[in-house]
């Protein structure tokens, strides 16, 4: 029976090393310390059975935590499946901006997560902002599913909704969130193989532009939104002029803001009315 130590050479030599060692802590059920400390420590044969079909399905492409069932946000382990996107660090700027506005109305503000996926999104509003009334809607049962089971494990008072966009809310609204699909049809050819054949086209695609949908939630968000309200939305790192002028159009008198994430793309786009 090979060692731990073996194992992680033999998955080292196929991934790059964090994704091996993931892989076989996933498959041990322990941490990284424990691999560590017991290097030595030999391995059952089922057990590596199942690590080098993972490493095996890995370096074909499948992303981790497809493979592992799981993926970090925000300082908590979210549930995930081929039916949702993987939360990107990138979506936690979204957050942030999120929590800083709510953390300075009064209590309670009404919150839509709109394109839920994993639930990442609104689980995290409703953790860190408890007084808020936080909904949760996608157009996939499916990805409802997973964002329910997570919000159920969590312990996170979110309302579940499937829904077109807000076609079910009937609002009014304080606080609107969104990373909607925003994968130009251009940019789709181009983009890594490993989300294009594995994650959800439908969390991906976002049209000729990428502003399929996020153009009809902005019309929606017209007659959902409190006067006072506040729209935040995830765009592609190019789609910062033509969503801030699409917002200014629309809510001629809020302040549009564009945000850029930690690499100087456009990421997010705020709009206060």
């Amino acid at each position: 029976m090979p060692l731990i130590k073996q194992l992680l050479s033999y998955g080292r030599a196929q991934l790059p090393p964090l994704e091996a060692r993931l892989l076989l802590e996933h498959v041990l059920g322990v941490g990284h310390a424990y691999l560590i400390a017991h290097d030595d420590v030999a391995v059952g044969e089922e057990a590596t059975a199942v690590y080098h079909t993972l490493v095996s399905r890995a370096a074909h492409g499948e992303p981790i935590p497809y493979l592992t069932g799981h993926a970090p946000f925000y300082g908590r382990n979210f549930a995930v499946s081929p039916a949702v996107l993987i939360p990107r660090p990138e979506t936690e700027l979204l957050v942030n901006r999120a929590l800083g506005w709510l953390n300075g109305r009064p209590a309670p503000q009404t919150v839509v997560d709109v394109g839920t996926g994993s639930g990442c999104i609104g689980i995290t509003v409703a953790l860190e902002c408890p007084s808020a009334h936080v909904t949760a809607v996608d157009i996939s049962p499916a990805a409802l599913a997973v964002a329910q089971a997570n919000g159920a494990r969590l312990g996170a008072a979110v309302h579940w909704l499937a829904s077109d966009l807000l076609a079910a809310v009937a609002g009014p609204v304080d606080l609107l969130l969104a990373n909607l699909p925003y994968i130009t049809d251009g940019e789709w050819p181009h983009l890594d193989d490993g989300v294009k054949s594995y994650e959800p086209v439908l969390a991906l695609r976002g049209g000729a532009d990428g502003l399929a949908l996020i153009r009809p939630l902005l019309q929606q968000a017209t007659q959902r939104i409190r006067p006072t309200g506040h729209i935040l939305l995830e765009i592609g790192w190019r789609q910062g002029a033509e969503t801030c002028a699409l917002a200014r159009t629309l809510f001629p008198h809020a302040a549009v803001t564009l945000h850029h994430d930690d690499a100087g793309h456009d990421r997010v786009v705020e709009i206060a009315l």
